[in-house]
């Protein structure tokens, strides 16, 4: 039996160099990840072949597209980078999008799996949220990915299109340069090694979804097998299953930290201020546990991986 072609754009960075870790173990895919600057392939995945991207030339997109079964579209900026420059952030996330949907369709890709965020619904994020609450994209981040959004459902008549709007995800990268340190949980496992203290620039009550990158890429390989009967209108809210809050988080690190890296970093946050306790938040993933899908990553075993690797990585620079 042939192999499943996968293109994952974006496949060296963070979150697609996970997702891509994880696939490769499938013996029915064949894994190619798209990059605009490196094009060889990584150390840490050697296994998979890496084809340039060159976003300016529709011939450059038609051609890694071809003989592709699926889409796996990660490529874009991240928050900051969003809020620095608003232009390449629709240009980037929202025009590449069109431009890589043209080609897909045109090179009779089958489906299209588009990684946007939880953001789309406003910020901060309260409340009850499910895919029928109405977004509310105020940063150029969210509006960005939300632009993408539509091009990507648009094309549902040409292909299975799939849209997940990710929470906020953590766990340890697959090299030291992919850039996610500025994730909430990465960033503290990262100031424990370096500073032996967690400095948080709240009191920390307020709540977040929290979702381990394991999970994140059992949810790929889940929506690479989910039968087109069950993609419905395409949108899917990918999170943990319950908020927690962020000072919950700072001390299950600073415990893990006592266990794996033998001392307990000192939490440092602001005093709470009268009325600061954040409303209750409750990021719903009833949609996709409805396709069978199930959550099985370990926060603990994430953050100790984590740590670990940041013990090796940086406690040299301390």
């Amino acid at each position: 039996m042939a192999k499943r072609r996968i293109l994952i754009t974006g496949g060296l960075g963070y979150t697609g160099g996970r997702v891509a870790q994880f696939l490769a173990g499938r013996d029915d895919l064949d894994i190619v990840l798209g990059s605009r600057r490196e094009c060889a392939s990584p150390s840490w995945l050697p296994s998979v072949r890496v084809v340039c991207m060159n976003w300016g030339t529709q011939e450059s997109l038609l051609s890694v597209c071809d003989g592709v079964d699926t889409v796996l579209h990660l490529a874009a900026l991240n928050d900051g980078e969003c809020m620095l420059d608003p232009v390449a952030a629709l240009e980037i996330n929202g025009v590449n999008t069109a431009r890589l949907i043209e080609a897909a369709k045109s090179s009779g890709v089958r489906r299209f799996i588009y990684f946007s965020t939880a953001h789309i619904y406003g910020s901060p994020l309260v409340g009850e949220i499910d895919e029928s609450t109405l977004p509310r994209s105020r940063h150029p981040y969210a509006s960005s990915h939300r632009a993408a959004e539509d091009v990507v459902l648009a094309a549902s008549g040409k292909m299975a299109s799939i849209v997940l709007r990710l929470s906020n995800g953590f766990g340890v990268p697959t090299h030291a340069e992919a850039n996610c340190w500025m994730l909430l949980i990465n960033d503290l496992c990262r100031q424990a090694v370096i500073d032996h203290r967690l400095t948080l620039r709240s009191a920390g009550l307020q709540q977040r979804d929290f979702v381990t990158m394991h999970d994140i890429a059992r949810a790929v390989a889940h929506m690479l097998d989910l039968h087109a009967t069950e993609i419905g209108d395409g949108i899917f809210n990918l999170g943990g299953g319950r908020a927690r809050r962020v000072l919950d988080m700072a001390e299950m690190i600073q415990t893990r930290c006592a266990q794996v890296l033998g001392f307990t970093p000192e939490i440092v946050r602001p005093e709470a201020f009268p009325g600061g306790e954040a409303g209750e938040f409750k990021y719903r993933i009833d949609k996709l546990l409805s396709t069978g899908f199930r959550l099985t990553g370990d926060f603990t075993a994430e953050i100790d991986v984590t740590l670990r690797f940041c013990q090796q990585v940086f406690e040299v620079d301390r």
